[in-house]
């Protein structure tokens, strides 16, 4: 089972709804290097790792359970459960039940947290999305940075002049979605509205979600499709899909609505300092990777530009434990190698400076920091300008429809025409 899905993207296939069949491809087929993937699969294997997946445009190239732990094996998700969240809430808002520009209080009540009711107002859905609420992050014991308690949840400052990483009121969201719903459990909502239609299975406890390895890998492969399953549009509202995987704040670049988001130029890390870090978060990773990351290395990656979906799920293997840790960048390191490709950061472009798919077919999806340029080129082998278009934000789309198969060069060029960055990209 096949589809094309838009004419921007290489043909991904969907594994049937029901059932174990799933198709498979080899690394050999895709010219990938069998002794850097074994080598791979080593290093998974010494990092306390209990499932690794990796899909290319939808076929699985690996498959790995380690110990005891098998296919029908059950793990929970830690915060990578966020970004599930993230494309519940953008259903629920697709569905008229709710609106991210909405209070939480008119949903839930007021009172939810412990700050006055004029501040309460002002701080929306889309606050929580973006961890931009403006409560205090690190509140006193006995509450802590998950705690979800009204008195645990403090006025700050104000809603969306500060990021902080804070688990509590993203807590909320869940609940918001349930009473929109008329009270139908997260789960049951998750379930009917997304899981049944890519045969996702899972549940929700406590505000986390357990599923299988392959269960995340069809959630990733339903993101690496952009909101569609096989040719069905599930999540519609692109407006939606877009705000949550591009940079939501200007605080922190590599966030968008509880997703990371990779080649930004700059980052910031859960936890109460407010330091900001210069860089892509993942260097070693393609630019255009979006992840949904969670404590103990519980990993959703997905490579718009490679088609690739990887999934991790296990103990943590290194010291940090919560959202990126020193192994993100080591795992990415080798999985380039076992691709027989060089890292991102030998990349001649910026960080923040993406095009993808690539390979691409007629439209090529192109990405920069919003206002480091006012147009964009695209130059034949020859070095003749083919393309050229004025950039009218954080992404562009370009059209390769009238154009012969072959390599092209993009460049980013600010107002004074100066080149900002440039990627090399193949026309199928």
């Amino acid at each position: 089972m096949s589809s094309r899905v838009g004419a921007q993207t290489p043909a991904i296939y969907f594994p049937p709804l029901t059932g174990t069949a799933w198709a498979t491809t080899t690394p050999a087929s895709l010219g990938w290097c069998q002794p850097q993937l074994d080598s791979l699969l080593a290093f998974v294997g010494r990092k306390r790792t209990d499932a690794f997946l990796m899909l290319k445009d939808g076929r699985i190239v690996v498959e790995r359970y380690y110990g005891t732990y098998t296919a029908d094996s059950i793990h929970y998700w830690a915060s990578a459960g966020k970004s599930l969240t993230a494309t519940m809430v953008g259903l629920a808002q697709q569905d008229g039940l709710l609106s991210i520009n909405d209070s939480a209080s008119r949903y839930v009540g007021r009172g939810w947290t412990s700050t006055t009711a004029a501040q309460e107002r002002l701080l929306l859905l889309r606050d929580q999305l973006k961890m931009t609420t403006g409560l205090d992050d690190t509140p006193p014991a006995p509450c802590d940075n998950e705690s979800s308690t009204p008195a645990c949840l403090r006025y700050l400052t104000t809603p969306g002049s500060r990021w902080a990483y804070h688990t509590g009121p993203y807590h909320i969201l869940e609940d918001v979605v349930t009473r929109a719903t008329s009270s139908v459990s997260f789960t049951r909502y998750t379930n009917q509205r997304l899981g049944q239609r890519i045969g996702m299975a899972g549940f929700w406890y406590n505000y986390v979600f357990y599923s299988r390895a392959r269960d995340m890998a069809r959630f990733g492969l339903f993101i690496l499709a952009r909101g569609t399953w096989n040719g069905t549009p599930i999540l519609t509202d692109q407006a939606y899909f877009q705000a949550m995987t591009m940079p939501s704040q200007t605080m922190n670049r590599s966030y968008g609505y509880l997703w990371w988001l990779n080649g930004q130029s700059s980052y910031m890390l859960p936890g109460p300092q407010q330091t900001v870090f210069p860089g892509s978060l993942i260097p070693a990773a393609p630019a255009d990777l979006i992840a949904a990351l969670g404590k103990n290395d519980q990993k959703i990656y997905v490579v718009p530009s490679l088609g690739l979906v990887v999934v991790r799920q296990g103990n943590s293997a290194g010291a940090r434990t919560a959202a990126v840790s020193s192994f993100d960048n080591e795992l990415w390191t080798r999985i380039m190698a076992a691709m027989c490709r060089p890292t991102a950061t030998r990349s001649s472009s910026p960080a923040g400076f993406a095009a993808f798919p690539n390979p691409a077919a007629d439209q090529l999806t192109l990405r920069q920091p919003n206002g480091s340029s006012t147009s964009i080129r695209l130059l034949d082998g020859l070095g003749r300008v083919a393309r050229q278009e004025a950039v009218a934000g954080p992404e562009t789309l370009l059209s390769l429809a009238a154009l012969a198969p072959g390599l092209y060069t993009v460049q980013w060029l600010d107002a004074n025409h100066q080149v900002r960055a440039s990627q090399r990209v193949a026309r199928q």
